[in-house]
């Protein structure tokens, strides 16, 4: 599956930013929520996951380092920004692409 085939489901972007995930460099759209960003990486596993995408279920419930604490926020409605540093992430959040078709 091409992600180009499927740019109308994100939010509009022009670059990729990098950010952190449990010590992993990634790249994810700008402008986007973090579950967006997760989904650009594993599209059928974030797509068909448990999420409510409103933050009502609290699946997509991630902790970024904030300096020298941990910030609980829901990917749902965080937006990504270059150098975030995600420490810890709800169970539900699947990015192992060899799940993807």
């Amino acid at each position: 599956m091409d992600i180009e085939d499927l740019r109308d489901i994100f939010e509009p972007f022009d670059r990729l930013v990098e950010i952190d995930i449990l010590g992993t460099k990634r790249e994810v759209p700008e402008n986007n929520t973090l579950l967006r960003g997760f989904q650009y990486l594993a599209i059928e596993n974030v797509s068909y996951g448990d999420f409510c995408w409103n933050g009502e279920c609290l699946n997509c419930q991630v902790w970024l380092k904030n300096g020298d604490k941990e910030k609980s926020v829901l990917a749902c409605r965080t937006t990504v920004q270059q150098g975030m540093e995600i420490v810890k992430m709800s169970q539900e959040i699947d990015l192992n692409p060899s799940h993807d078709s």
